[in-house]
């Protein structure tokens, strides 16, 4: 619970996964994904810290992109937690698009990402990992490209000791039960029980579970 402080903004940035529908027109709006759980929750459990929530995922985005915005969609916010989950699309381009990113370029921007918000900000991170699902047969063949990339983002967290979510080995897990289409239809994208998936991890991540 050390990460939440009265009057906390809490920023979640990434891509479609993180965006989940939000609508950009409207400065406080979460979509219907894990930011939306987890805000939710938190607004349950913890009424009397007056937490503020921002969702700034954007679909398609990568590593560059979030680059290209960090002032203006996080610094500016000066948010005291800021959860980053980017890096299915680093890998997912590479193979719809012929447009890839090596290894090195995600970890050398995801680790600007981090060094200018902690030069910047007296803020805590947390760090979710990409993952994917074997369906439909194809995406079997991504993880030649994404499980280097999943190891970036885990040194990245051990180096800055952030708060990690560890989420490909979560979604495999859960997979075990049920299959993995139940969880992400098209192998990347959750459905409501993979979305409340991650918030469940990510409020775990931070020391918070629901009672």
């Amino acid at each position: 619970m050390a990460a939440l402080t009265a009057n906390g903004v809490i920023l979640f940035q990434g891509d479609s996964i993180t965006d989940c529908g939000r609508n950009y027109k409207e400065a406080a709006s979460l979509g219907v994904g894990y930011p939306y759980f987890i805000a939710a929750e938190l607004g349950r459990l913890y009424p009397e810290l007056n937490l503020t929530f921002y969702n700034r995922g954007i679909s398609g985005n990568r590593v560059v992109d979030l680059e290209q915005r960090w002032e203006q969609d996080c610094l500016a916010l000066n948010p005291t937690v800021v959860s980053i989950y980017i890096g299915i699309n680093d890998t997912w381009r590479r193979y719809d698009n012929n447009d890839p990113t090596s290894t090195e370029q995600y970890y050398d921007g995801y680790r600007r990402l981090i060094t200018s918000t902690l030069d910047r900000l007296d803020a805590r991170l947390v760090l979710i990992e990409p993952f994917v699902l074997p369906v439909p047969e194809d995406r079997k063949g991504w993880r030649e490209d994404l499980d280097p990339k999943i190891a970036a983002v885990r040194e990245l967290a051990q180096e800055f000791k952030t708060a990690y979510v560890p989420l490909d080995g979560l979604f495999a897990q859960a997979s075990m039960k049920t299959g993995p289409a139940y969880w992400a239809g098209d192998g990347v994208h959750p459905s409501a029980a993979g979305q409340s998936l991650i918030a469940k991890a990510w409020l775990e991540a931070i020391g918070v579970r629901a009672r």
